[in-house]
């Protein structure tokens, strides 16, 4: 422990000075930060309330963030607030707040009129207000979504059974085809509102989760099970299978990092031990894969998002030292606020050069990295 203030207390004051001389970088949409006022204070603290101040000033009219892009916005924003110390009574949260309930409809669901991303939208609320559910006000409006979104999840309900590549999986809305990524915010979802991994809802997105990733097994019988089998994750075995990160020239679906953090993530959620064959060779995925230069196999494209599936899974794990496959130990939680702070920008947010997946939006990445940063602590110190 006492190494890692060191290093936090004298060297990371020296890279964050480094950046003014670094500029801008086409990867990250980086300023020069300002030079820090002491090396004895927390530079994590320092970037922290920097981002904060950047989102209160970002806030719109209304309370949302973003809003032209539905309600995930402004639930992840909120949640990453309340995980860095802000309150529910605190006045940029409050109108958050108001703004999330004004989109709750009659179905139960949380979501901006004719949005396309019903279940996406309502998860990420679920967060939200469940974080701020101290005194129970949001219990009824949880319950309705919670209902909402088990409604969504492809099973029996929805004319898929056991068999079927759809079954136990999310997609973006009702009969949307189910994603690895939206699966996983399902079962954050469920958990967040304290359901166990025995909840039907969370065994049935387990068995799309094992189906998403690249190992044959008694899980995992699909057509795309054995054809890469290096333990990885893609994006979804439904509708003929897809990997953002394209196919091998036999047809399979190559593995990449975010949806790696994210079926591993899943896996921990549903109450799979690290002695389960597809967490051992997930985490071996991991090991063999460990950076934080990139979204391995997709480059810039999701790297905010991957660092924010990287944090969630690792912090899963309970563990502050990962030994990648070269034997090399990585303090995984000192080099990812490493790599945070020295690409936060002058007025305290952050944005990644690649715009893919909205990620050239100041208001949905400043969030990531905020909720990453709420994660670089070791787990004996939370």
């Amino acid at each position: 422990m006492n190494l890692r203030i060191t290093f936090f207390r004298i060297c990371l004051p020296v890279l964050v000075g480094m950046v003014g001389l670094i500029g801008c970088n086409s990867r990250r949409m980086v300023e020069p930060s300002p030079p820090q006022a002491s090396s004895d204070d927390s530079q994590i603290g320092k970037a922290t309330d920097r981002a904060l101040k950047f989102l209160e000033q970002a806030q719109e009219k209304d309370g949302s963030f973003s809003s032209a892009k539905g309600t995930g916005i402004t639930s992840l924003v909120v949640t990453a607030l309340l995980r860095s110390g802000h309150t529910a009574e605190d006045a940029t949260v409050a109108r958050a707040l108001r703004y999330l309930q004004s989109n709750r409809h009659d179905d139960g669901g949380i979501y901006a009129p004719g949005s396309n991303h019903k279940n996406y939208e309502t998860c990420l609320a679920m967060v939200a207000l469940q974080g701020a559910n101290h005194d129970g006000q949001f219990a009824k409006v949880l319950a309705g979504a919670e209902a909402f979104v088990k409604k969504q999840q492809w099973d029996e309900g929805e004319g898929k059974d056991l068999t079927s590549e759809y079954y136990g999986g999310a997609g973006y809305g009702s009969h949307e085809r189910p994603d690895l990524s939206n699966t996983s915010f399902l079962i954050e979802a469920l958990k967040a509102v304290g359901r166990g991994d025995e909840d039907p809802a969370i065994q049935k997105a387990l068995i799309f989760v094992s189906r998403c990733q690249n190992l044959e097994s008694p899980s995992n019988t699909t057509a795309f099970a054995g054809k890469v089998n290096d333990g990885g994750f893609y994006y979804t075995v439904a509708a003929g299978g897809q990997s953002m990160a394209g196919q091998t020239p036999e047809g399979g679906l190559r593995s990449y990092g975010s949806m790696t953090y994210a079926g591993f993530k899943s896996m921990i959620y549903a109450g799979l031990t690290r002695d389960d064959p597809r967490v051992k060779i997930a985490y071996a995925w991991i090991q063999k894969n460990y950076t934080l230069a990139e979204n391995p196999g997709m480059g810039d494209a999701g790297l905010y998002y991957y660092y924010h599936m990287f944090a969630k899974a690792l912090d899963a794990v309970g563990e502050d030292l990962l030994v990648d496959s070269q034997g090399r130990s990585h303090d995984w939680r000192a080099e990812l606020a490493e790599e945070l702070l020295k690409s936060q920008a002058h007025d305290g947010s952050w944005a990644n050069g690649t715009p893919r997946w909205s990620e050239d939006d100041r208001n949905l990445v400043t969030s990531y990295a905020l909720l990453c940063l709420s994660y670089c602590q070791p787990a004996d110190a939370k």
